[in-house]
């Protein structure tokens, strides 16, 4: 193991591939003050995981300096990794780039080698989940990023051509306001929705079950029988870490009659689908979609090998659960295979995209146009669950359900799983990240840039610094680099 050292060496040389780029040098965008006077932001990043972080590295490498990433959670518990992804690695394969963005140094792979060498490198076959968490913090601190935590956004609201956003300080309970230009939603796979239990689960206390989204207390199954009710990739990680909580048995439920075992995901992360997916019409759209989403996301080889190395461990297929009764203690599970046992319930059933059951967005859920409203020969065909997603413009900005009933909406733009109808994966996608994030960003910075169109054209014309001085003049001359954008004009 290398260790700090050669972080240090790493760090010297992430500060050399910066200033490459000339990372950040002026900011371009004409400040904007609000009726007291405060500079109002230009953009406003509601979440501090992978996406949020590469979003405000794109915008600082575009010049864009006046930005804000806040994030409810505490420094270093950003998103699911420490919460409710209950796997030990991550699913991508190593040598995947996200939030790097095709910088080197900034790769995980060389945040890895800096520490643990080469050789380890070579031996490792997925990325440690904990790992992935220290290689963010390590990308946040190192870019500086302007990343504020245990802040929560509670609502915004149009005002004038701006965006006003409450927020509240978990620490304090203090809630003030910010004035913003842009919002983009940056939380992941806390997309707008709700995770989702079937409606059978209220025929027991909730005592006796848990959604693999929330917080468990695995000790509670230690000498239990567990059942777990979903095939996908979460409901595995659940039933694996009620295993290596000593369960005394548990047993996977899955509504159809096999395993999904291909994953389609692996096909489609190639930069032709990635980077161009938006550019299709509704119709393809649609059809990639309504296939993709309506498989249940296949379970890597190695969960599967951690499974059954437990002999504990029971699969039953083509056990959708039916009825559910609690009688002395324990709980019966109907199934079309016949009736089962359990002392506790894991129900990995996902989630269901709602705008509606979003605190920020319920307000404003009935002006945002779904794909709904801008497909209709999907209601013809099967998936039609999938037209509750937003459709979203070519910047992920949202759109108006009815032209003209809220301009402001083209201000909010959502990087979630909730964009995936639109983009495909990207807003909650590690190896989507590098196509996306600069899609967003430049979506961004263009609106920035048209809405300012004639202070920059006033800019331009007042614009009077001379190259060079004939003789016996004493006179400021233009900056020798070409970045003169907001140095002083005029004589």
């Amino acid at each position: 193991m290398i260790g700090t050292s050669g972080l240090q060496k790493l760090e010297k040389r992430v500060a050399h591939d910066l200033s490459i780029i000339s990372y950040p040098i002026n900011e371009w965008i004409p400040p904007k003050l609000d009726e007291e006077g405060n500079r109002v932001l230009d953009v406003l990043v509601v979440g501090g995981g992978q996406g949020g972080l590469a979003i405000a590295f794109q915008l600082l490498r575009e010049r864009v300096q006046n930005i804000r990433v806040i994030d409810a959670a505490e420094a270093g518990k950003e998103g699911p990794w420490l919460n409710y992804a209950r796997m030990p690695t991550l699913r991508s394969p190593k040598e995947v780039n996200g939030p790097d963005l095709n910088i080197p140094s900034l790769a995980f792979q060389s945040w890895y080698e800096a520490q643990f060498g080469q050789l380890a490198w070579k031996k490792l076959n997925k990325i440690p989940t904990e790992l992935w968490v220290n290689y963010l913090q390590w990308f946040r601190k190192v870019l500086c990023l302007p990343v504020q935590n245990r802040l929560k956004m509670i609502s915004f609201e149009p005002m004038r051509n701006n965006l006003k956003v409450k927020m509240e300080c978990l620490k304090t309970g203090n809630v003030k306001e910010v004035i913003t230009r842009k919002l983009v939603l940056a939380t992941g796979i806390e997309t707008p929705g709700r995770w989702s239990a079937p409606s059978i689960s209220q025929q027991i206390p909730k005592d006796f079950w848990f959604h693999t989204s929330e917080k468990i207390d695995f000790n509670l199954f230690a000498n239990k029988k567990v059942a777990v009710l979903g095939a996908g990739a979460s409901a595995m990680d659940n039933a694996v870490a009620a295993l290596e909580a000593q369960a005394s048995e548990v047993t996977l439920y899955c509504r159809r009659s096999e395993l999904q075992r291909v994953q389609p995901f692996k096909w489609l992360s190639f930069p032709g689908f990635l980077r161009h997916f938006r550019e299709l019409n509704d119709e393809w759209r649609w059809k990639f979609m309504s296939y993709l989403l309506t498989l249940r996301e296949a379970f890597p080889k190695e969960t599967w090998d951690r499974a059954n190395a437990f002999k504990e461990f029971h699969i039953q297929t083509g056990a959708g659960w039916d009825d559910l009764r609690l009688k002395d203690g324990k709980i019966s599970i109907s199934t079309r295979k016949g009736i089962f046992e359990a002392d506790f319930l894991i129900f990995g059933t996902g989630f269901l995209i709602d705008l509606r059951h979003t605190e920020e967005l319920s307000p404003h859920a009935h002006l945002i146009a779904l794909w709904s409203d801008k497909y209709k020969q999907a209601k013809k065909r099967d998936g039609t669950y999938l037209l509750s997603y937003p459709y979203l413009g070519d910047g992920f900005q949202f759109l108006e359900k009815l032209p003209g009933s809220a301009p402001w909406l083209k201000n909010v733009h959502l990087f979630t799983f909730g964009a995936t109808m639109s983009f495909g994966p990207s807003g909650s996608s590690i190896n989507a990240m590098k196509f996306a994030v600069p899609r967003l960003v430049d979506a961004l910075t263009r609106d920035l840039f048209l809405e300012d169109i004639e202070q920059h054209f006033d800019s331009m014309i007042s614009y009077n610094l001379p190259e060079f001085a004939l003789p016996d003049e004493d006179i400021e001359l233009a900056p020798a680099t070409t970045d003169f954008y907001g140095k002083k004009v005029g004589t």
